[in-house]
């Protein structure tokens, strides 16, 4: 593809699978091995899955994350899940900053970059989610909100080893609707310039919103996508181990 830095291809399950649902991820292994070449691969289950995921991924091409951490280490945080726990599980990251996390939890720009220092803190790479609205977007305002966003979310020190940044505009999300690749460009070209001066330029930045086989190699061939962070696709094998196929020479 058209950058240097190593392609992410993530799942993300959000609220989605029982125990049963090994056997898919069992699926997802089997298929990824010939993958691990060309690019990463994580699969972020529910909470309830990290541990067997973790277990069952051991070894193999696919790591495992989580969908989200509490700021701080323990304490009394009824139903809330830490960074620190995670990472006992056996995961080796976690996406803090979804939009749905924003939106239907209130949680701000400060709440996310505690969330992102928290991960830092318990070893995790932080998958840390921008996006515009659709009205912010029919606004004009689309690298304004980005930018803020990760004026505000981003840490100090953060780098390549410790950060991965996911675009994912909220009006695509499950819509089937997906940005011209001329919009995906523009706002990852400027998610590369403000990394350069928050981060790195070599943070990874992944493309996030109705990604499927069929779009993926699209996607994901525009300059400054260093890959995807998948919703409801990655919950099959076939759809899943499809779009990391886009990165197949």
């Amino acid at each position: 593809m058209a950058t240097a830095r190593r392609p992410l291809v993530a799942g993300n399950w959000k609220m989605n699978g029982l125990a049963a649902a090994v056997a898919e991820l069992d699926k997802m292994i089997a298929g990824a091995r010939d993958l691990s070449a060309v690019t990463d691969l994580m699969v972020c289950p529910p909470a309830t899955l990290v541990a067997a995921f973790a277990a069952r991924a051991r070894g193999t091409p696919i790591a495992i994350g989580g969908q989200d951490c509490h700021a701080e280490p323990a304490g009394a945080f009824t139903g809330d899940i830490s960074a620190e726990m995670l990472r006992d599980a056996g995961a080796v990251a976690v996406i803090v900053g979804h939009s749905e996390r924003r939106t239907y939890h209130r949680e701000t720009d400060a709440d996310v970059r505690a969330k992102c220092s928290a991960a830092w803190r318990a070893g995790l790479t932080a998958i840390l989610c921008v996006g515009e609205t659709k009205n912010e977007r029919l606004a004009g305002r689309t690298l304004e909100v980005v930018g803020t966003q990760l004026t505000g979310s981003v840490p100090p020190g953060a780098g390549a080893a410790n950060l991965v940044i996911a675009y994912e505009p909220v009006w695509a999300i499950g819509s089937g609707l997906t940005p011209t690749v001329a919009d995906v460009a523009e706002v990852h070209g400027f998610i590369r310039e403000r990394l350069a001066n928050l981060a790195s330029a070599d943070v990874r930045a992944l493309y996030g919103g109705s990604v499927k086989p069929s779009n993926a190699k699209e996607l994901m061939g525009v300059p400054n996508v260093d890959g995807a962070l998948v919703g409801g696709a990655s919950l099959t094998a076939a759809d899943f181990l499809g779009i990391a196929g886009a990165y197949r020479r």
